[in-house]
């Protein structure tokens, strides 16, 4: 009878947990992580275990889900003519170039020096520009078990996309089978962000136990100008990219992205890790799922507006801490080779801050120098790589969307037109 009477709440709670908001769970976690932190620390790193979980079962799962539906959408044929992939690159990269020249423009205004950390001695970072695309070419033609092994996208999407072509003249049959192979990834992807919540507890409550505040506030200034580019270009830089293409308000569904896609990715602090939740997001938004389904793997690889900005603000405050003067033609130089590095950072933790040492270059700043502002970079990493990655991966989603709101727009008004 009690087991009988307690039945019903159970069935009122399942909703709530398993399909409720998302965002509004996060928050809960979030809130209660820092509690936990302040209450009993001991118990906090404990609970860390959780978001090492959650963030594992993501990069782990993120990978086979691109391999297998980036090949199944081009196998039975989803990409053709009228797919939105080429403005969808090209919003990719003026929204980087934008971040960097905001980030430049900034870094004169408020120029910011640091004192140097210790510098790390077990960190290799790629020697100049050729090197980066060297890297780049190599990953291509990764064999496609290490790609998917050690999260490179970029070798991902090669297997994808040519396994896809090749199997278009396929049987149906087996083209229905790599749909159904992409059906049954995708479900263990929704399985495993519904403990979004549960993980991202685990994730603060462990980050304020171990690290807190204070660690952070002899970098304040520096702090201030990287979050403050970031919510610039978050807030302002993307909603006009945005307004060119849908020709509406676009905060809407910028705030949206912002909310859905960001807040997690903000915790995960990768944005391999957060392409399952992109995918969702696009679904949900009934965007062509052939665009969708290459466009945002290809983002969480090339499209990094916020690390274009860690790239340039701390190699600009090593200029000026240094003493260097910087000219505008440098400057612009330097806008130029924080976005080609930022399409070349990898998208896990840390990833841009591993090609400072080749922006640091353009200065004549010195390996040993530019590795200490690396170290730097990893102490203020528990806000800035956050930040830098909630503003990547959510600008995968919302430039998919903005470009595929164009099409449909452009094309209702061909429609108009012809109807005359």
């Amino acid at each position: 009878m009690p087991a009988h009477e307690h039945r019903p709440l159970m069935h009122r709670a399942m909703p709530f947990l398993l399909g409720g908001s998302l965002v509004k769970q996060i928050i809960i976690g979030l809130i209660l992580g820092i509690v936990v932190a302040f209450v009993s620390p001991s118990t906090a790193v404990v609970c860390g275990f959780l978001g090492t979980l959650f963030v594992s079962a993501l990069k782990a799962v993120a990978p086979v889900l691109v391999f297998v539906l980036v090949g199944a959408a081009i196998a039975n044929q989803q990409i053709d003519g009228r797919t939105q992939m080429r403005p969808i690159i090209v919003l990719y990269l003026v929204g980087t170039f934008a971040a960097a020249a905001t980030a430049v423009i900034v870094s004169f205004i408020w120029p910011v020096t640091i004192e140097f950390a210790k510098a790390s001695q077990d960190v290799a970072t790629p020697g100049d520009i050729v090197e980066v695309l060297r890297n780049l070419l190599v990953s291509v033609v990764d064999n496609p078990v290490h790609a998917i092994m050690n999260g490179n996208y970029i070798g991902i999407l090669a297997w994808a996309i040519g396994l896809g072509i090749a199997m278009r003249k396929a049987s149906n049959n087996t083209r229905g089978v790599m749909n159904d192979i992409a059906d049954g990834v995708e479900f263990i992807v929704r399985v495993v962000i519904r403990f979004a919540p549960v993980g991202i507890f685990g994730l603060v409550a462990n980050t304020f136990a171990t690290e807190g505040l204070s660690v952070l506030l002899g970098y304040a200034q520096l702090l201030v100008v990287l979050l403050g580019c970031m919510a610039f270009v978050a807030l302002v830089i993307n909603p006009v990219i945005v307004w060119f293409c849908i020709r509406r308000n676009p905060y809407p569904l910028t705030l949206m992205m912002l909310r859905e896609s960001g807040v997690t990715a903000f915790f995960t602090r990768s944005s391999a890790a957060n392409i399952p939740v992109n995918l969702e997001i696009c679904r949900k938004l009934n965007l062509d799922e052939g665009t969708f389904s290459v466009s945002i793997p290809l983002g969480a690889t090339i499209n990094m507006a916020g690390a274009a900005i860690t790239i340039t603000v701390l190699s600009l405050s090593a200029a000026f801490s240094l003493g260097v003067t910087v000219d505008i033609p440098t400057a612009i130089l330097l806008s130029v080779v924080a976005s080609l590095c930022a399409c070349g950072a990898a998208g896990v933790p840390g990833g841009s801050l591993m090609l400072i040492p080749l922006a640091c270059s353009l200065f004549g700043v010195d390996n040993n120098t530019a590795m200490q502002v690396v170290a730097v970079g990893f102490i203020i990493g528990v806000l800035q790589d956050s930040a830098e990655t909630a503003l990547n991966s959510s600008s995968d989603a919302l430039f998919t969307a903005a470009a595929c709101m164009r099409a449909k727009r452009l094309e209702a008004q061909a429609l108009q037109k012809s109807g005359k």
